[in-house]
């Protein structure tokens, strides 16, 4: 049946082909069949019936169709039509080989290395078998590391005292990597068969050098995305203990190809006690070890606990001298009462918040603890159940972090001392005796004067600035209007200051009655009275004490820090953010961006026309349809599809986005900061590494194991000898037998 259809069709150069050739390689239009020859079971196949054969063809069509006169037919070609064609295909040929020759060539002169053209790399040869070998077996060692940084593995096992003596335990590195060779690794097998089972297969420092490279790979990810968007922020988080030394968590904001703001963890820094050193190695770090370019920056902004504050406003104020457009910003993660209280400079102060951070931990840890203090929330609050249960809820969240956090504790301060009270005396075993210990040391910490004095001052000092600071963290318009209100929320803290007298006489009283409820004495710290060593001055009475150690500089520095954050440059960033349609819409589209937007001037690509693009991009939503909705957000607006007609206004945006101040909209890309809490919750303090840390956080980013080899063997090519893997263990001694 082939070969008929083959003679139907006509087709004489494929008479030699046999009925498997032609049924794989060949194909027929259905209309070349009778219709009674076709099943049409489904209006979407057609099915041949098993002896149908092509009859319909029309072989004189295409005479009347001067469409086809323009096909391609076979002729006859004479002699010199034939030389011409020989001759045009060996021209070809020889055109092609010069053009080979030039381009080798070329590459040979290209190989000249940058540093001067003297020296000339290597020629890409092929490699033996002894560096293949060397290549996948470090690859297999990476991949070892690369699993351990993901799943959160340290590196070392059993600590060496709790072992009895003689006796050798392999580190978790060396596990994983006995197990691999178990479970069938020919490569690794090959390297350390003949290896004494005392020996470790590779060192510490080997480990160490090989988790330097894995880190800088990984991280050189998200930096080339970085460099990618040009313009970036800085953010530092809370000083952390990593295996007994202080480090600085950094995260950079950015907005990747997909118009998305995401903050990523970048890496630790050592910390150091000396601010100028500590603004010197951070400056290095991320300019060279990094190298980002601080040109490009244009936020900055650390989270601190408390008594870092003023170290990390010195590492500010240098950066800013060398880059003024490195505007220093409050972070959006963080409520600006909570920061505010950690960077007054007061000791009392410092321990207060830390007491907070543990009774709050405490309770956390305990779900029977929450239980027992929801029971007298509810004694206590009987004659106001609706206050109960909004505290019995905002006791199972992070409450510490709140903008009303010291109203919050000044409510809950009964209940928690009468729960601590109640668990530290209980005579029964329904507490450990850690649970017990516990909750004696800081019932007898809330207790103190000192301590009830210090939140209610500080829960009113910093009522005049909670608004502002929940503003700060609202929507786009909220943040807007907030820049606005900065001027009112000074005028009123000065108007404190000046009356300050009459204000601390309020806040003292109260702090006087809540110890009164509490059943806590009056008097002057216990530090004070021992350092007079009984010269006390009469004169000085508690409530004097207070207002000039605690009152007065906690005003003082909440005033300054305000006009230190809020700063010139912040405040024209933050009226920017009337760019954004829906705040457009509520200034009724009467603004004036283009006063502002100065200082980003050299950022934008065409910044001749910035006012007639502003112009049309107001125009553009004032004379809306009226079914579009304003976008509420910069999030929101960079996605538009029409953004890219607006790229004065597509580059203001991105830089505003990226302010510390402004919250990441889309939570999926702020997962750098959980993950980061994450793994510090997670892990034990002397089991953590920097260069782990980097892999489990960033476990999602695509590493090339290759570029790692690569890496390892240009950075230490003294290292990758066979015989140096092998090193005694530390809690072994090699024997002769071994």
């Amino acid at each position: 049946r082939c070969q008929r259809w083959v003679e139907n069709c006509r087709r004489a150069d494929l008479e030699d082909k046999t009925p498997d050739q032609l049924n794989k390689h060949y194909r027929l239009c259905a209309k070349h069949f009778e219709t009674s020859m076709i099943c049409r079971s489904s209006p979407y196949r057609t099915v041949l019936r098993d002896n149908a054969v092509p009859t319909i063809f029309d072989l004189t069509s295409h005479l009347n169709n001067p469409h086809s006169r323009h096909r391609k037919r076979i002729k006859e070609l004479s002699e010199d039509e034939i030389r011409t064609l020989k001759q045009q295909k060996i021209d070809e040929a020889f055109e092609r080989e010069q053009a080979t020759q030039e381009l080798n060539e070329s590459n040979e002169q290209n190989t000249v290395s940058e540093e001067g053209g003297e020296e000339q790399e290597e020629e890409a040869v092929p490699l033996t078998l002894e560096e293949r070998e060397n290549k996948d077996y470090l690859k297999s060692l990476f991949e070892i590391l690369i699993l351990m940084g993901k799943q959160n593995i340290p590196l070392d096992g059993h600590n060496v005292d709790e072992l009895p003596e003689g006796i050798f335990t392999s580190d978790n590195f060396q596990a994983l990597l006995e197990y691999r060779i178990n479970a069938g690794d020919e490569v690794l097998r090959k390297r350390f068969e003949m290896t004494a089972v005392n020996l470790e297969y590779c060192s510490k420092t080997q480990q160490q050098q090989m988790l330097e490279i894995c880190e800088s790979c990984v991280r050189e990810e998200t930096l080339r995305e970085v460099r990618d968007s040009h313009f970036f922020s800085i953010v530092t988080d809370e000083v952390v203990d990593i295996a007994g030394e202080e480090h600085l968590p950094v995260l950079v904001r950015f907005v990747d190809d997909s118009h998305n703001l995401r903050e990523e963890f970048i890496g630790f820094l050592p910390y150091e006690a000396d601010p100028e050193i500590l603004a010197v190695k951070f400056h290095t770090t991320i300019t060279e070890k990094w190298r980002l370019n601080m040109e490009y920056c244009r936020g900055q902004a650390y989270i601190v606990s408390s008594g870092f504050a003023s170290k990390m406003k010195v590492v500010a104020t240098r950066l800013l001298e060398k880059y003024p457009q490195a505007v220093y910003t409050l972070c959006s993660s963080c409520a600006l009462n909570i920061w505010l209280a950690k960077s007054v400079p007061v000791v009392g102060v410092s321990v207060a918040l830390g007491t907070i951070e543990e009774v709050c931990c405490l309770f956390n840890q305990s779900p029977q603890l929450l239980v027992e203090l929801d029971n007298t929330i509810s004694v206590l609050f009987q004659n106001n159940e609706e206050k109960g249960n909004e505290l019995k809820e905002i006791c199972r969240s992070q409450w510490t972090g709140r903008h009303d956090a010291f109203e919050v504790l000044v409510d809950l301060m009964q209940a928690l001392v009468l729960c601590l009270d109640a668990v530290s005396s209980d005579s029964s075993v329904r507490w450990n005796n850690f649970i017990a210990g516990r909750a004696f040391v800081l019932s007898s910490a809330l207790t103190d004067f000192d301590f009830i004095v210090t939140i209610v001052i500080l829960k009113n000092v910093l009522s005049f600035t909670r608004a502002f600071g929940k503003n700060l963290q609202g929507q786009t318009s909220d943040v807007f209007f907030a820049a606005s209100s900065l001027t009112a929320v000074l005028h009123s803290l000065n108007e404190v200051m000046e009356n300050i007298e009459v204000y601390h006489e309020f806040w003292f009283e109260e702090a006087t009655n809540l110890a009164t409820k509490l059943d806590v004495q009056i008097k002057l710290p216990g530090k004070y009275r021992r350092a007079q060593q009984g010269s006390l001055d009469s004169d000085v009475t508690s409530e004097n004490y207070y207002k000039e150690i605690l009152s007065v500089p906690t005003v003082e520095h909440i005033i300054q820090e305000l006009k230190d954050i809020f700063s010139e440059q912040h405040l024209k960033a933050l009226k920017c953010l009337s760019l954004v349609p829906s705040v457009m819409g509520q200034l009724k589209f009467n603004t004036s961006e283009e006063h502002h937007a100065d200082m980003y001037k050299n950022d934008l690509p065409n910044p001749d026309t910035l006012s007639a693009e502003l112009h049309c991009w107001r125009i553009k939503w004032k004379h809306r349809g009226k079914d579009i909705e304003l976008p509420a957000t910069i999030y929101e607006a960079l996605h538009l599809p029409d953004i890219k007609f607006f790229p004065n206004v597509y580059a203001l945006l991105k830089v505003l986005c990226i302010l510390p101040v402004m919250k990441v909209e889309n939570e999926k890309y702020e997962i750098g900061r959980k993950r980061l809490k994450a793994y510090l919750k997670n892990t034990l303090t002397e089991q953590r590494s920097s260069n782990l840390a980097l892999l489990n956080i960033n476990f999602d980013i695509k590493h090339d194991l290759d570029l790692m080899v690569d890496t390892y063997i240009k950075h230490y090519p003294d290292k990758v000898e066979f015989q140096e893997d092998f090193l005694p263990s530390n809690n072994s001694e090699v024997t002769e037998d071994a």
